[in-house]
């Protein structure tokens, strides 16, 4: 009985090893966000540097979304998977 217990165990931490969650992301971060680096209170658009390949990019955002992305900070776009 004890081998048994031993081998769902060991079965069972195995089981939880191997297990990752697989995100499209790098070291840094998803590569659909990145650091805001500059807003335009004109057409609510954010520059956004990307955190995989570093290319910025302009988005037009809703004025209540380019509330939240502040300069400095990091901002996802969603329906987006990289730029």
């Amino acid at each position: 009985m004890k081998k048994l217990f031993l081998v769902i165990g060991l079965i069972a931490s195995l089981g939880l090893i191997s297990c990752k969650k697989e995100v499209d992301a790098n070291e840094n971060g998803p590569c659909n966000c990145g650091l805001v680096l500059s807003d335009n209170v004109q057409d609510y658009s954010v520059s956004i540097r990307n955190n995989c390949s570093n290319n910025v990019q302009t988005f037009i955002l809703q004025p209540g979304d380019w509330m939240n992305a502040y300069v400095g900070e990091d901002y996802c776009i969603t329906n987006v998977t990289s730029w």
